[in-house]
C-alpha cells in the first residue's frame, strides 16, 4: 500500500523541497473543486433576468427556486460530513461533485419553476458534501501548522467562482445559449472528476507521496477524532452565540450572490454583456476582506490584547463596514453601488473569518466538527428565511431599500447577542472525558 508501513521519524529542519509538496497538489484540487462549486451556484443569478423574461418567472417564483437550493443544503449538510467518513474522501467527494455536477447540466433541460427548483435541490444535496470532504481531506493531508492556510487557500475558491461566473457564462450565452452554458459549466465538473481519480488517495496508499512529506503529514502527536454530538453542545451559552451569529449572517453573504446581478440590473441597467467587471470588483473586494478581517484579530492578538476583546474589536469593525450598504440601492452611480456591495461583501468576509474562529476558541478540538455543522446548518436556515422574505418584497414593492437595511444591520445585531451570550469569551465547560472514539 505504498507508504502505509512507513515510519514517523520527521526531519522538521529539512526545507519544503526536501519534504515534498504533493500535498499542496491535494489542496489545489479542493481549490479547484471549490471554484467550480461556486461557479454551478451562481451562474443562476447571473442568468436571472435573461431567465426571468424566457420562462416568466416572479420575483416570487425565484426565491422559490432559491429556496429549493437552500433547503435542500441545509438538510443534507446534516449528513455529508458522515457520508464522507462511511465512504471515504476518495469516494465521498466523487459522489458528491458527480452529482451536482449532473443536477448542473439538468437546469438545462428545465422549461419551469418546477423543473429549476428540482435541479437547484439535487445540485443543493451535491454541494453540500464540497466542504465537509475538503475539511476531511485537509485534516489528511496537513499537519496542524499548515491546515488553516491550506484552508484557505482552498476556501478562496468561493470567491473567484464568483469572479469567473459573470466573466465566462454571459460570453457563452451570447455565443451558444443559456442551456450550452449550464451544460458547459456543470461539465467542468466531470474534468475534475477525472484529475481527483487519478491524483487523490490517502497518504497511506498514495505511491507518489515520498517518505519525508510522509512523516512531516505526521508529525503530530495522536489525538482523538471523536466528535461530541450536538445534543451535548446545546445547553453552552457559547453554541448558541455561534449559531445565532450565523444565523443572522450567513443569509447576507447568499443574498448578494443570489440578488446582486439582478440589483445592479434592474437599479443601473446592468446587462448580461457588461455584468463581469461590476462582479469581479465585488468579489476582488471580498477576497481582500477575508484576508483582512483573519489578519486584523491575530494582529491585535500579537499587540497584547486579550482575545476575547480582539475578535469582538474586529468583528465590530466588519460589523460596521456593513451599514453603508443600506444607501446602495439610493446612489445614483453604478460604481458607487458597486463599492457599497463590495464593501458589504468584503466586510462579511472578513466577519467570518472571526466566527468561524470563535468555535476553535470557545469548544475543545473535539466538538469542533459539530459546532460548525451545526453553525452551518442554522446559517442555511437564516438564508432559507431571508430568500422568502426578499422574493415577497420585491414582488409586493419591488424595491430593495428594505433587503439593504436587513443587510446593514444584521451584523450588530448579530456582535449584540454573541456579546450578551459570551461577555468575556470563555470557553464552554463541555466534558470531553466520556467521548469514545
Amino acid at each position: 500500500m505504498g507508504t502505509a508501513s512507513k515510519s514517523i521519524t520527521p526531519d522538521l529542519a529539512k526545507p519544503s523541497t526536501v519534504i515534498g509538496r504533493y500535498r499542496w497538489t491535494v489542496c489545489a484540487l479542493l481549490f479547484f473543486a471549490t471554484t467550480i462549486n461556486y461557479m454551478d451556484r451562481q451562474i443562476i443569478a447571473i442568468l436571472k433576468p435573461l431567465l426571468q423574461s424566457e420562462i416568466r418567472w416572479n420575483e416570487i417564483d425565484y426565491s422559490n427556486i432559491v429556496f429549493a437550493f437552500q433547503l435542500a443544503y441545509a438538510v443534507a449538510l446534516l449528513f455529508a460530513g458522515k457520508v464522507m467518513d462511511w465512504l471515504g474522501t476518495r469516494k465521498g467527494f466523487s459522489l458528491s461533485i458527480a452529482l451536482w455536477s449532473v443536477a448542473a447540466m439538468a437546469h438545462a433541460l428545465a422549461h419551469s419553476v418546477f423543473g429549476f427548483g428540482f435541479a437547484r435541490f439535487i445540485l443543493g444535496i451535491g454541494e453540500s458534501g464540497n466542504f465537509p470532504a475538503s475539511i476531511k481531506a485537509v485534516a489528511e493531508w496537513f499537519p496542524k501548522r499548515e491546515r488553516a492556510l491550506a484552508t484557505g487557500v482552498f476556501n478562496s475558491g468561493t470567491n473567484i467562482g464568483a469572479i469567473i461566473t459573470p466573466l465566462v457564462v454571459p460570453w457563452l450565452t451570447r455565443q451558444y445559449g443559456w442551456r450550452a452554458a449550464f451544460i458547459t459549466i456543470g461539465a467542468v465538473g466531470f474534468v475534475w472528476l477525472i484529475a481527483w481519480m487519478l491524483m487523490y488517495r490517502p497518504p497511506t496508499q498514495q505511491k507518489r507521496l515520498k517518505q519525508p512529506e510522509f512523516d512531516y503529514i505526521h508529525s503530530d502527536p495522536a489525538e482523538s477524532i471523536a466528535k461530541i454530538p450536538w445534543m451535548r453542545l446545546l445547553p453552552h451559552r457559547q453554541t448558541w452565540a455561534f449559531a445565532i451569529g450565523k444565523f443572522l449572517t450567513d443569509p447576507i453573504w447568499w443574498f448578494v450572490l443570489f440578488w446582486g446581478p439582478d440589483f445592479l440590473y434592474k437599479r443601473h441597467g446592468v446587462t448580461l454583456s457588461n455584468v463581469g467587471l461590476p462582479l469581479f470588483v465585488i468579489y476582488q473586494m471580498a477576497t481582500l476582506g477575508s484576508i483582512a478581517g483573519g489578519w486584523l484579530s491575530g494582529s491585535l492578538i500579537k499587540r497584547g490584547w486579550q482575545l476575547g476583546k480582539s475578535r469582538k474589536t474586529a468583528m465590530l469593525i466588519c460589523a460596521l463596514a456593513v451599514v453603508p450598504i443600506v444607501f446602495a440601492s439610493k446612489v445614483s452611480g453604478l460604481w458607487s453601488a458597486v463599492f457599497l456591495i463590495g464593501l458589504a461583501a468584503a466586510a462579511h468576509q472578513g466577519w467570518s473569518a472571526n466566527i468561524f474562529t470563535l468555535a476553535s476558541d470557545c469548544f475543545p478540538r473535539q466538538a469542533i466538527g459539530s459546532i460548525i455543522g451545526l453553525g452551518g446548518m442554522f446559517g442555511s436556515l437564516g438564508a432559507l428565511l431571508l430568500s422568502k422574505i426578499t422574493g415577497y418584497v420585491l414582488q409586493w414593492s419591488g424595491s430593495y431599500l428594505p433587503l439593504f437595511i436587513i443587510s446593514g444591520s444584521a451584523y450588530l445585531v448579530a456582535l449584540l447577542i454573541i456579546h450578551l451570550l459570551v461577555p468575556k469569551l470563555e470557553p464552554a465547560c463541555v466534558d470531553v472525558s466520556k467521548v469514545t472514539s
